[in-house]
């Protein structure tokens, strides 16, 4: 249940022979995220488990089956940043039920990241996935009509 995005990340990684050349596709996947404000940059948008500095800030953007989950994440490691825009690509812009609905290892292991990250980065991997199905679920239990802000700092979409 990948999106167009992610496929599109898959596909390069499967053209892409050498593992420098896919770091530096990552990196470069990360350098064109939007950074994330400061003020943003709190201890309840940061992401624990994680060997780097990781913030997650879920939006979601309208409501019940129509609201769909996108988010902004930033983190101090330049390969971080760019696990967090594969991420982005995975899911955002997915319902709420669709995030929890994705088996990122499996989508992940397309891109066979775990043979090529350090153990600690696999963790921080795992703890971003984790953040975003917490959140995904927090929203899929919200009560109709609660603020999209309510739930683990998630806050309505800024259009």
């Amino acid at each position: 249940m990948a999106s167009a995005r992610f496929e599109a990340i898959a596909d390069d990684f499967a053209f892409l022979d050498d593992w420098e050349d896919r770091y530096r596709y990552v990196i470069e996947l990360g350098r064109g995220m939007a950074p994330l404000d400061d003020a943003l940059k709190v201890p309840a948008t940061k992401v624990e488990g994680c060997a780097s500095q990781v913030w997650i800030v879920p939006r979601i953007d309208g409501e019940g089956a129509a609201a769909r989950f996108d988010f902004e994440g930033d983190s101090d490691a330049v390969i971080v940043r760019g696990l967090i825009a594969v991420l982005h690509a995975l899911y955002g812009g997915l319902g709420p039920r669709e995030v929890l609905g994705v088996d990122a290892p499996a989508e992940l292991a397309r891109l066979d990241l775990a043979g090529h990250l350090s153990s600690q980065r696999s963790n921080g991997l795992r703890a971003m996935v984790g953040r975003i199905r917490a959140l995904a679920t927090a929203q899929e239990h919200a009560p109709a009509g609660a603020p999209a802000d309510a739930p683990m700092g998630v806050r309505p979409a800024e259009h």
